[in-house]
């Protein structure tokens, strides 16, 4: 992240020095609004009991697969009892019910049905352990070891830290007496890592929902996270990164047919060679760039308070937008935050090394920014492709999530909790992976993902690999924000 930001910001530097008119006194007068302090009481949290927690719960190893059959379904019972043991408060202010195979929906009303509840969601489930890297890992994967200032284990990051925080932080306001004017439901879904569609236990507990007639006010998932920004000599800052739409995604498998036949008497080009020219034209071709309304957020933001250089490049935006996007998109970090991305995955041809390809297919997989439509990717491919003989088969796919509004109590909320610090800014940003979380638009507008963990961009980008683990030097403060964004979305009525 470091060398992206440092890259994108002497870009645009670089471009305001070579003659856009720089506008020094406007770039000066550029600073965040000067607000009172603002103290926000500490917090109690039960640090060990979370850390104990979070330990026996990686050491329940819900893993989820596409094979209902292939489901180890006791160690969701399992979870489900570990739960009921360890937070006895809540299980006794909440209704529960078991949605599709081992979804939890649970439900504490408020004391002013009029108002619409709010949701904490998060899933149970993890992804396997990669065969053949079970000894690769310091620590047992379902061990849930405290070693090293950390806990170690799959789904230390994703997300049974998450999962485990929000169930700490509502039976630590239950023991501090906290009684919701708005009502709180906790939504737990048990194969977000395998599902992306209707077939999920999200989008089972979303119906449900619909058919009672709630309309949620705000619903909170995973994403994001508090990561520090220092750039020495531009930026100093904590992001405090809040997803508010998602990518989606297509796979498209392009198939090329050919006469097939022996090695030893080739065409001049067979059905391979003619599918190399197709993905040159689809990588040539990249879908266009654009600086959106949400890129500008996420770029002025941290920008109004950083060092004079950086200020100058945001004080004139308007004029650097087709700089800056061009910049963005050569970096292949960033290039997914200004359009929808393509990649070309999988290839397939002959059976057999001395047999001509009778068909060539490769799979090729679009990462869609919101607007765009997997139709929109169908169509671009049968633009920008010259060989017009090719077919196309969509695989899967998962259209874009809504944009969700930053003008709300939620985000505000978030945007209180973090005002005591002048250092931490907080950022709405483009999600490029899936969560479980846009499967109910049918009943929110306004979905947040944001995991409150103090994280580096290293130990975010372990989060499926070995030796996945959390610091718990992080914990204490996920749960305080936890309590702190329950306990003011719950407070009253504005």
């Amino acid at each position: 992240m470091k060398n992206t930001t440092k890259a994108v910001l002497c870009a645009g530097s670089a471009a305001v020095a070579a003659g856009l008119g720089v506008n020094i006194a406007k770039a000066v007068k550029l600073k965040p609004a000067k607000k009172d302090a603002v103290e926000i009481p500490a917090e109690h949290v039960d640090l060990e009991r979370y850390k104990k927690n979070l330990s026996d719960a990686i050491r329940i190893p819900t893993v989820s697969d596409r094979d209902h059959d292939k489901v180890d379904w006791a160690q969701f019972e399992k979870f489900r009892a570990f739960l009921e043991e360890r937070y006895p408060l809540f299980h006794k202010a909440f209704s529960k019910q078991i949605v599709s195979d081992a979804s939890l929906l649970y439900y504490m009303p408020g004391s002013d049905p009029s108002l619409d509840p709010i949701a904490m969601i998060a899933h149970q489930d993890v992804v396997p352990i990669t065969p053949g890297t079970e000894q690769d890992w310091k620590y047992d994967p379902f061990g849930g070891v405290e070693a090293e200032g950390c806990i170690w284990g799959r789904g230390a990051i994703d997300m049974k830290n998450h999962l485990i925080a929000v169930m700490e932080s509502i039976e630590t306001l239950l023991e501090e007496g906290w009684q919701p004017v708005r009502g709180v439901y906790v939504l737990l879904g048990h194969n977000e890592e395998n599902m992306m569609h209707h077939e999920s236990g999200a989008a089972y507990i979303s119906r449900e929902l619909e058919s009672r007639g709630v309309h949620l006010e705000a619903l909170m998932d995973e994403g994001g996270a508090v990561l520090e920004a220092r750039v020495k000599g531009l930026l100093d800052v904590n992001v405090i990164g809040v997803g508010i739409a998602e990518k989606g995604q297509a796979d498209i498998e392009i198939t090329l047919k050919g006469k097939g036949g022996h090695s030893s008497q080739p065409p001049v080009h067979n059905a391979l060679g003619r599918m190399a020219d197709v993905i040159k034209d689809l990588e040539d071709h990249q879908f266009k760039s654009e600086f959106t309304p949400l890129l500008e957020e996420l770029f002025m933001r941290p920008a109004v308070k950083g060092t004079l250089p950086v200020r100058m490049v945001a004080a004139n935006l308007k004029a650097l937008r087709p700089a800056l996007t061009f910049a963005l998109s050569k970096i292949p970090l960033a290039a997914g935050i200004v359009r929808t991305t393509t990649a070309v995955t999988m290839a397939q041809g002959s059976p057999a090394p001395n047999v001509l390809p009778q068909k060539a297919s490769i799979n090729v997989n679009f990462r869609m920014m919101p607007g765009t439509s997997t139709k929109d990717v169908i169509d671009h491919i049968r633009k920008v492709v010259k060989n017009k003989d090719i077919e196309l088969r969509v695989v899967k796919t998962k259209e874009p999530s809504r944009v969700s509004p930053i003008d709300t109590k939620a985000f505000h909320m978030i945007e209180e909790i973090y005002s005591a610090d002048p250092k931490n800014v907080v950022i709405p940003y483009l999600v490029f992976g899936g969560t479980d979380s846009y499967l109910y638009e049918p009943v929110c507008e306004n979905i947040y993902k944001y995991s409150p963990f103090r994280l580096s961009v290293e130990l975010l980008a372990n989060t499926h690999g070995t030796n996945e683990r959390i610091p718990i030097d992080c914990m204490e403060e996920a749960v305080a924000f936890f309590k702190r964004y329950v306990r003011g979305m719950t407070a009253s009525s504005e």
